[in-house]
């Protein structure tokens, strides 16, 4: 049985690996100069608009420190929901790296509200306080829920308001849009958003990220910034490869929609389960429950997935592009088994 752990426990879609083996033909300038790069550059202009500026980089830690780099100052803060990716689990890589501070604000399901943005606008011009600067969120969060497009523009036109930037860390971007019924550019630079982390790894890519820079004066230095970071690639055109595989055509959309129609599936699944409730939204492909830990254990030995709250048993499942219905019934009728194991 395959995991439920993490869409990151998934191999890398055949038409990607197809992608990759076409771009290994030949020899060709390297560092970007190439003809792969420069469709991959058309390809993300096309999603992102005509002044989207794409830099391919090697992982999302990456795409995410340099965004920041990109528009912060050394004085200057990110305001972030407590439990962002980019707060819980970079360890520590964005103010190491950056220097900038990380402004985190409580929310009850992961996604920052207008009047947040507003509130963190203390002691400005003080020059005792850090000034905040840029406003990151994930889309989708961590917990799983979706910013659609009049979300996220709220938070962009509250942001912008502000003298702040945007940033969406788009890990899970295509899954985001898929729930939203959006496109990749509609729920980006449609929505207000300045700086992309491009997600493409969680969705079928062998490994390969991007930062979007979708406000051309950002761009400036970008180039340095990325080298300096160690996330130059040598051979650009294996990354920009996976990239244009997966948005050249629907890709993209077909893998999230399928990861996320799996989550649907096994949160119907078990949902008559003795003993597990659904503990958040399903919008896109996380599945939260609590379950009794005992059954937690029991169900781990048919297909590992994560504690996410020691606390309250609740757990996390993860669909993946390659994640299929027999996947989700088996898994489910291992829970029911478990279930019945621990009740007898």
């Amino acid at each position: 049985m395959k995991a439920f752990a993490s869409d990151n426990y998934a191999g890398a879609h055949p038409e990607v690996l197809a992608a990759v083996a076409e771009a290994n033909a030949g020899h060709v300038v390297a560092y970007g100069d190439d003809p792969v790069t420069a469709r991959m550059h058309e390809v993300v202009r096309e999603h992102f608009g005509p002044d989207a500026l794409a830099f391919p980089v090697f992982n999302g830690t990456a795409a995410n420190v340099l965004s920041i780099r990109a528009v912060c100052r050394p004085w200057e803060a990110v305001l972030t929901p407590a439990s962002s990716h980019l707060h819980v689990d970079e360890a520590g890589a964005p103010e190491r790296l950056t220097g900038n501070k990380l402004l985190t604000v409580p929310t009850p399901d992961g996604r920052l509200a207008p009047e947040d943005v507003a509130g963190c606008r203390v002691r400005i011009g003080d020059e005792h306080a850090v000034q905040p600067r840029l406003v990151s969120i994930a889309n989708a969060t961590e917990l799983g829920t979706v910013y659609d497009v009049a979300a996220t523009r709220a938070l962009a036109d509250a942001a912008h308001a502000h003298d702040m930037l945007l940033h969406v860390d788009g890990a899970r971007l295509a899954n985001a849009a898929a729930s939203a019924g959006a496109t990749l550019g509609e729920l980006t630079t449609g929505a207000g958003v300045d700086v992309v982390s491009l997600g493409l790894t969680k969705n079928g890519a062998l490994g390969a990220e991007a930062v979007v820079l979708l406000r051309p004066e950002l761009a400036e230095g970008f180039a340095w910034l990325r080298k300096q970071h160690a996330q130059l690639a040598s051979k650009m055109r294996f990354l920009s490869a996976q990239v244009v595989a997966l948005l050249e055509g629907d890709l993209w959309r077909r893998n999230a929609q399928h990861a996320n129609a799996m989550a649907q599936r096994l949160a119907a699944a078990v949902a008559g389960i003795d003993g597990i409730a659904i503990s958040r939204p399903v919008q896109a492909n996380a599945v939260f429950a609590v379950l009794p830990r005992e059954q937690a254990e029991r169900a781990r030995e048919h297909a590992p997935f994560y504690t996410w709250d020691e606390a309250t048993g609740e757990v996390r499942w993860m669909c993946a592009w390659d994640t299929t219905p027999e996947d989700v019934d088996a898994f489910a009728a291992a829970l029911r088994a478990s279930e019945v194991a621990v009740g007898g």
